[in-house]
């Protein structure tokens, strides 16, 4: 065990013993607004003043009405505004007249990419909405939720983001709201993984996934918030080196209080070992060390090697109600292109969004030095995110297509795609146009004892 690991009782023994809350509970005038002049979620309701981000409607929950879909069996997404057509298009040339509405990292792409590279802008749509029973818990943590151990951990009930209404001036809350949204209590998928090369060259890796959301399980909503939150287990099949590689792993709600465990099985050994340290800038598999475990989903697992701070809130062009890239009719030939993903299947809004930095302290060593988070106000899921090195330089962008789930009422996180903007290659992870089956969501039947170490052992064999 290394050092930092034999501190970790002394550190959340200090922070247990200082755990009192860091702000004053939300008013209960302002918690009234939620439902009324902000969405359940927290987010505006109101259109903004140029009309360019439309008014909430809600008018949708689960399968919109036409739609032909069969829940919990993995069935691809069916896209509800097939018909529409962008507004408008982002470009190499015009690109300069959206300027403060562009991340760093979108304004590098479309430097560095600049006769290819477009985001295609259609209208804004905010027409599905989470269920009754998830905007009560929105209410009540709204009402109640606490930050506890210096951020690490919050009170509250499970089930939905604890901070609605966050406060400015408290950029863990912002975090918590991102690491712990309304998903799937139960998912299993297989992921495809395109290492594509500044020539398009692809090296293709492929993981079977399996996760178990402890916070968003039906019996488990509105309960207090603590324990355990989710396990997960993956399994790589591609490349053929590492194929049969497995690892299980369990993730705390409070890392002050718990710390994230994890167990390989090695098809060489035939062993199962739990791993040291699990998580950080840990190189994630199939992906030739572009991405790290903590990049997947933007930023997962414990803050703590970073100082948090909020930019406050903007308004962003982000991807959006993205279910044409995720069609069974999208082939990957057509998808994955030198550079970048073909915009053609690209779906961008005009979106308010949190921004949320993080940066490395002094006393801790990781691959990015600085991370730059915009998180999305109507669902609070960390949609785009630009990552620094160690010196200041923007190395990556990347961002992640989102779509409303009907298997679940709420909203899914779909491809990813991770820019390498020194080398010009990219990442585009959790692809599933081409397998026959894309995610399960919600079909249930799940428990802890599927992700123990012994489980892990059976299932590799």
């Amino acid at each position: 065990m290394n050092s930092r690991n034999l501190l970790k009782p002394l550190v959340a023994t200090l922070l247990i013993a200082n755990s009192a809350a860091v702000m004053a509970k939300v008013s209960p005038e302002d918690v009234a607004k939620l439902g009324n002049e902000l969405t359940c979620t927290g987010a505006i309701a109101a259109a903004n003043a140029e009309g360019t981000i439309p008014a909430y409607t809600g008018k949708w929950l689960g399968t919109p009405p036409g739609i032909e879909y069969t829940p919990h069996v993995g069935q691809h997404p069916v896209d509800p505004y097939a018909g529409e057509k962008p507004q408008f298009a982002i470009t190499g040339k015009n690109w300069q007249d959206y300027a403060d509405k562009l991340t760093e990292g979108q304004k590098a792409m479309f430097k560095r990419y600049p006769d290819t590279f477009t985001m295609p802008v259609y209208e804004g749509r905010r027409d599905f909405r989470y269920p009754d029973k998830i905007c009560d818990v929105f209410k009540r943590n709204a009402a109640d939720a606490e930050l506890i151990d210096e951020g690490f951990g919050f009170t509250g009930y499970k089930g939905a983001p604890p901070f609605p209404i966050p406060d400015a001036d408290q950029p863990m809350q912002v975090l918590a709201n991102h690491n712990f949204p309304f998903r799937a209590h139960t998912y299993r998928t297989i992921r495809d993984v395109a290492d594509v090369g500044p020539s398009g060259r692809i090296s293709w890796g492929r993981q079977n996934n399996k996760g178990f959301n402890i916070t968003n399980a039906p019996d488990e909503i509105g309960k207090p918030m603590g324990g355990i939150m989710a396990y997960g287990m993956t399994k790589t099949e591609l490349p053929a080196r590492n194929k049969g590689s497995a690892t299980a792993s369990s993730e705390p709600v409070n890392f002050a209080r718990g710390t994230r465990l994890a167990w390989n099985y090695n098809p060489g050994t035939r062993r199962v070992r739990q791993l040291p340290e699990y998580g950080f800038d840990t190189p994630l598999a199939s992906t030739s060390g572009k991405l790290t475990i903590d990049s997947d989903r933007l930023m997962n697992g414990s803050p703590e090697r970073y100082e948090w701070s909020l930019g406050g809130k903007k308004e962003i062009y982000i991807p959006a109600n993205a279910y044409k890239i995720h069609t069974k009719d999208v082939k990957y030939d057509d998808l994955l292109q030198a550079g970048h993903a073909n915009p053609e299947f690209m779906r961008y809004e005009l979106r308010r969004v949190w921004v949320l930095e993080g940066t490395l302290k002094d006393d801790y060593r990781h691959k990015y030095g600085r991370r730059t988070m915009y998180i999305d106000e109507d669902t609070w899921h960390g949609v785009v995110a630009d990552y620094y090195d160690t010196r200041g330089e923007l190395m990556q962008h990347a961002y992640i297509n989102y779509y409303y789930a009907f298997d679940m009422n709420a909203w899914q996180a779909g491809s990813s795609f991770y820019h390498d903007l020194t080398s010009g290659a990219y990442v585009g992870y959790n692809l599933f146009n081409e397998r026959k089956v894309g995610p399960v969501l919600n079909e249930g039947n799940f428990t802890k004892e599927m992700f123990t170490p012994a489980a892990l052992r059976r299932q590799s064999h």
